[in-house]
């Protein structure tokens, strides 16, 4: 799939909690090519520091008006930059990069947690709202406004929390055997902290169902030269920003 390195235009941001944001960006050739599960490279500022791009999932996207959507935690100097940009400033972005989910799941279920769950937005846009559940994971209510973003897009929203205080008490894993043994689902897809992927990988093999997973890493270039987000598959090295950043769960050997 092509490239491209895009002057896209900021349209506005949004916050959604104390460090959290919505951006969504006019670039009509990244827009029409991106597919849920690949990401951009942005470049925040055209000053030498931060010197590099920083990756980004696709969020979302309207392809009719030439726009995609990232969101993003304000954790660092990139982020704390992006943060400030306004309506009508201009970022340079590389995209889209990577290879997206498998799309072929009848009965799909989504599991994330924190920023993973915004790939995830996208990918529940591509499935439709029909037939389409998602689990969500947080530690406390206040980390799962996400709810609001994926209403209408999943038939069922099944939540937890670290302290109960919305859904059922503990980790995705307090509900997600249930709901495999009894969701009749084909395909998971889970992004998000490294122990919950890995914990809802093994469970799909416990369970017998396939399971995609959307992987984080470190990465300098998003193309596959620089070798910052190379780990251990099986039988092989691989690359995050070029064979993945989505993965079948039984490719992974290094989590």
């Amino acid at each position: 799939m092509a490239k491209t390195i895009a002057s896209a235009k900021v349209i506005g941001q949004r916050i959604l909690n104390s460090t959290t944001k919505l951006i969504d960006v006019y670039a009509p050739e990244i827009a029409a090519q991106a597919v849920p599960g690949q990401f951009v490279n942005v470049q925040v500022c055209k000053n030498t520091a931060p010197l590099l791009r920083r990756p980004f999932g696709v969020a979302g996207v309207h392809r009719e008006q030439g726009t995609f959507t990232m969101i993003y935690r304000i954790i660092g100097e990139a982020t704390h930059i992006l943060a400030d940009v306004c309506a009508g400033d201009v970022l340079s972005i590389v995209g889209p990069l990577g290879h997206g989910f498998d799309m072929s799941a009848q009965k799909p279920l989504l599991v994330g947690g924190g920023l993973g769950l915004a790939p995830l937005l996208f990918l529940a846009e591509g499935f439709g709202s029909g037939h389409t559940d998602i689990l969500m994971g947080g530690r406390t209510a206040e980390e799962l406004f996400w709810t609001k973003l994926y209403e209408g897009l999943c038939q069922n929203v099944y939540l937890t929390t670290d302290d109960g205080s919305a859904g059922a008490k503990g980790t995705v894993m307090a509900l997600l055997p249930e709901l495999l043994a009894k969701g009749g689902y084909d395909c998971v897809y889970v992004c998000g902290p490294v122990p919950m992927m890995r914990a809802v990988a093994g469970a799909c093999l416990e369970a017998g169902v396939k399971c995609q997973v959307s992987l984080e890493k470190y990465m300098a270039c998003g193309l596959g030269a620089c070798l910052s987000c190379a780990c251990e598959g099986i039988g092989k090295r691989i690359k995050v920003c070029k064979d993945g950043p989505v993965f079948w769960a039984e490719e992974v050997g290094e989590w």
